[in-house]
């Protein structure tokens, strides 16, 4: 790779061989850190629920341990008490998995800690890939700067597990602290 960028530097007769040499080492070294470093960042998006209601979640795509691609939304809801729940919903690709419902989330810290979500679409789902987990009461009980392994049966004897990488908890738990 270093003597393609030297050549393609070589043929331009404005630049000395030294000055050539010198680019193609900074190109190589800025590519080799973009592709090395993790991204640690936090986003949190928003959306307009109803015209001057705006709403913030955590969205991302994860896939499962088969390869298949996962949207995981966590979101803030208020209940009638005007209390806020937290809501974890999966959406697998429609077709390819469906969750067995009634069934519970079980998350699974990296220091052995298991906590359980209940099905939130136990009676009815909208759609069979489609799970929702209530963690209002476990969300600010989940460990910052770890990832998590997520679990809860599918159909057909399959299971979900899902790994939470610590960026994503860090949305979580930035989610959780923005809404308070």
């Amino acid at each position: 790779m270093f003597d393609r960028l030297t050549n393609l530097f070589s043929q331009s007769k404005t630049l000395n061989p030294w000055l050539n040499r010198l680019v193609a080492i900074t190109l190589i070294l800025i590519v080799s850190w973009l592709n090395f470093c993790s991204s640690a960042t936090a986003l949190l998006r928003q959306h307009h629920e109803t015209p001057g209601v705006l709403r913030y979640h955590a969205q991302d795509s994860l896939k499962d341990r088969n390869g298949n691609t996962w949207q995981v939304l966590l979101f803030p809801e208020n209940n009638q008490n005007e209390q806020t729940n937290y809501y974890l919903r999966l959406v697998g690709f429609p077709g390819v998995n469906s969750f067995k419902h009634p069934h519970s989330l079980e998350i699974l810290t990296s220091q052995g800690k298991v906590f359980t979500a209940t099905d939130a679409y136990a009676q009815s789902a909208p759609a069979p890939n489609v799970g929702q987990y209530d963690l209002t009461s476990i969300i600010s009980q989940l460990p910052g700067k770890q990832s998590l392994k997520l679990s809860v049966p599918l159909q057909d004897n399959q299971e979900l597990a899902l790994k939470i990488p610590s960026e994503v908890l860090t949305e979580w738990l930035l989610l959780a602290q923005e809404i308070k």
